[in-house]
Order: structure tokens, then sequence, then C-alpha cells
């Protein structure tokens, strides 16, 4: 599927000066069509809502999608797009990117698709660090072909597929993403607008690889699935967000954090006042060139720990295809350019009669 978008605006090319776009111009003539109530509206709306601030136009933005109930998403945005084929958005990402570098390119894709079949492709789109945003939609279900388990389903979870329940133990998305190197790395809630809004910003602006989790409601097939940690009576106690060079404070009262337990270096909650102080805490660096306490906080779960949200790890390296571009330009000054035909009848060749 390609979206064209209907009429060209803003700039940034050429010299011209950009033109304000807001969220209409990036609204579709499509009808969302989504289960009523589904955290998927909720998104979209957020990205709709951040995507002007890039400043960049919607002919040079694209979103690339796979299989699931938040592949349609493509449709609703007004920017040119793919709706793939199963798991295999990183890869078409990665050459849509590869060969047009001065494209915003978006992966829009759901825990099945992304880390069942396309687990593969997830993994090395990650590791080669293209200036690409991939948005995981995580609902740990299998929404679209109604209600089967997930690779990020609880362990024991009972569902049309495992009635017995789930046996396999459950992926965190997170922890795939920093073990792959992935230069941004962020977490948001579809309901928490604001914080939303603030993780795909700081996505968008990045250079390499974004890789953002969103815990997504499936009203029909798993509902309430992060209410226990998410919802307004508990959330103050249950989650806490992790800001760059502050400490890892929570609680309604603000009297709770986490910190590393020297003996075994594991991280542990804290009373403040009980034998602990913010001196004690841990102090959140998303800038560090290593990723181990932001893997360490991204195995925070809940009931243990509070479970963390905001930008987990942001960091510079060169980009794949800036890289590639610059073999390209290397080969051509040392080798001149390239000829194809020259290419294809070099060396021993054969005539079939």
């Amino acid at each position: 599927m390609s979206t064209n978008p209907t009429t060209p605006t803003n700039g940034g090319n050429g010299g011209q000066p950009p033109v304000k776009l807001t969220r209409k111009d990036f609204v579709s003539d499509q009808e969302v069509r989504w289960c009523p109530g589904c955290g998927d509206y909720s998104i979209l709306a957020q990205i709709q809502k951040v995507m002007p601030e890039l400043g960049i136009k919607r002919e040079n933005t694209v979103f690339v999608s796979g299989i699931g109930c938040s592949s349609r998403f493509p449709y609703y945005m007004n920017t040119y797009g793919f709706h793939s084929i199963h798991g295999r958005a990183p890869a078409i990402a990665t050459g849509i990117k590869a060969s047009n570098p001065e494209l915003s390119v978006w992966v829009i894709t759901g825990d099945g698709d992304a880390l069942s079949i396309g687990g593969n492709h997830l993994i090395h789109a990650i590791r080669r660090n293209l200036d690409i945003n991939i948005i995981l939609f995580n609902n740990r279900i299998y929404g679209l072909t109604k209600g089967q388990y997930s690779p990020t389903s609880e362990f024991g979870k009972k569902t049309k597929s495992t009635p017995y329940g789930v046996i396999d133990y459950p992926l965190n998305p997170l922890s795939v993403a920093l073990a792959a190197e992935a230069t941004f790395v962020g977490r948001s809630v579809d309901t928490f607008t604001s914080h939303l809004q603030m993780v795909v910003e700081r996505a968008m602006h990045h250079k390499g690889i974004s890789f953002v989790e969103v815990y997504q409601n499936c009203n029909i097939f798993n509902d309430h699935a992060f209410d226990m940690f998410t919802e307004r009576g508990v959330r103050d106690d249950a989650m806490v967000e992790i800001e760059h060079g502050k400490p890892l404070v929570f609680g309604k009262e603000h009297n709770r954090g986490i910190r590393m337990r020297n003996s075994d270096m594991h991280l542990e909650v804290v009373e403040l006042g009980n034998g602990a102080t913010e001196a004690d805490l841990i102090v959140h660096d998303e800038k560090a060139p290593d990723s181990y306490l932001a893997y360490m906080l991204a195995r925070m779960e809940y009931p243990d720990y509070p479970v963390p949200i905001g930008v987990f790890r942001d960091v510079t390296k060169a980009t794949y295809e800036d890289m590639l571009s610059d073999q390209i330009r290397m080969a051509t000054e040392k080798k001149g350019p390239g000829d194809l035909e020259k290419l294809i009848n070099a060396g021993d060749t054969w005539i079939i009669d």
C-alpha cells in the first residue's frame, strides 16, 4: 500500500523555509477502523500531534508496517507508506532508508509482528543503527487473529491457543533492543498522552535507531492488561518515571526510591527516611556509553519493582546509511563510476545456444 499525500506542503528542501504544519495535515482521508476503545487510537493521535515538530515534508516521510492491528497505521497518516508483510517491516524500512537517507522512516509494529516472525529482522535493523524510528505496540496478545498468546504474553496466561496456560517465557522488548545495542530506547503508555508525546518526539529527533515500546490496551482480547500499574489510583506507587540526571524516586508521597545493593549489585526498592536518602539512590544516566544500567532498569517488573517509563538510553553512534554512503563515495573516487553492463559481462562468460 502506498499513500500519496494529498497536497505538497512545508519546506526545508532547496533552501526554502519550512511551512508550518498542524496535526490535521497528517490526518489522512481514510476512516480509522480499530475496535472502539482500542489504545491504537491514542497512539495515532499522539504521533500525529508531534509530527509537525519535525519540520519535514509529508512527502519525505514514510510509515512502514507489517501485519496486525497496529499495521493499519500507514493508512491513517497523510504521508507515504507501506503496509508490508508479516515481520518484514524493518527489512523494507532498511531498503528505503539506505536508498534515500533523506527520508524520515518509521516502522509501526506489534509484539507479535516484531518479536515472533519478525524477530530476526528487528534485531538486525537495530544493530545496524539505521536512522529510523520503530514504535512497538505491546498489548501482550495477538489481536488481529483473535486472541492467541504472543511472545510477550505472561507465563501461565490462558488464551485461545493456550487453554492450560502459556508455558513460554515472555520476551522483554526493551531487553531485546538494548542487547542489540539500540542507541535510543524508550517506553510509554497509550493513555499517558503527554508522556507518550514526549517520548515519541525525543525519538524523532534522535540520529540513529529509535526503539519505543508502548503499552497498549487491547480491550477485546486482553483488556486491563496493564491496569495493575497504570490505573490512576495505583500508578504513583507502581511506576517510576526515569529522567536523565535525576534520582529514581517514586510513590504518591515521593518517599520511595531505587538503589543499587552493594552486596550483590542488584536493584532494590527502599523507603526514604528509613535508613535511606536520595543520595543513596540511582541517578539515571541515559547517555552512559554502555547499556548495563538501562538493561537492569528495563528488567524491573511489577509487582517486585515499579514499572519504569521514559527514555532508557540516548547515545550517539555512526549510522548505517551514513557509513554506506561513505563507502560508495570512496569506492567511486577510487574506481570511478560503475558500469552495470560491464560488470555483468566481466570475468568468465558463457553463451548457451
